[in-house]
């Protein structure tokens, strides 16, 4: 026969006693239309620092394989090393919050796998401290907090 997979793997956040929690959604891209710069999620990290929410869910794509200057090969980095430079933003630009962090892959993230079900991004290079608030899903996943 032909062996079973399963497509759906629990990942259990940390958490406090039972209460009530904030969670935050957002979904990529996190970049406008006509430029690479990160500047609306600037401003989701600053909307995360402000509000403080106990878990943010961030859905990509981080780096949109559909972006007009992705297309055309007008970055001045690899599509890894632009994808890393937007995890740096979003981790610390978030320490001062203390939020669980949860990233979503999608299919249209041009530095990760292009099939699915999608394995989690790797980040091997994440420092220490931030490991436990900061959390790789795959997509599609199954999700428990508290």
């Amino acid at each position: 026969g032909v062996p079973k997979i399963p497509l759906f793997v629990p990942k259990t956040l940390p958490s406090a006693p039972a209460e009530q929690r904030m969670v935050l959604v957002a979904c990529g891209p996190y970049t406008t239309s006509d430029s690479i710069a990160f500047d609306p999620l600037t401003d989701l990290i600053e909307v995360i620092v402000r509000d403080r929410p106990d878990v943010c869910v961030l859905f990509g794509p981080f780096l949109d394989a559909k972006h007009e200057q992705v297309e055309n090969c007008q970055l001045l980095g690899s599509f890894a090393e632009v994808f890393k430079l937007c995890l740096k933003m979003i981790i610390k630009g978030t320490r001062s919050a203390g939020s669980q962090l949860v990233f979503v892959p999608s299919l249209r993230d041009v530095h990760h796998d292009y099939v699915y079900p999608q394995p989690p991004f790797l980040c091997p290079e994440l420092p220490k401290d931030d490991r436990p608030r900061v959390h790789f899903v795959s997509e599609p996943c199954t999700l428990d907090i508290d």
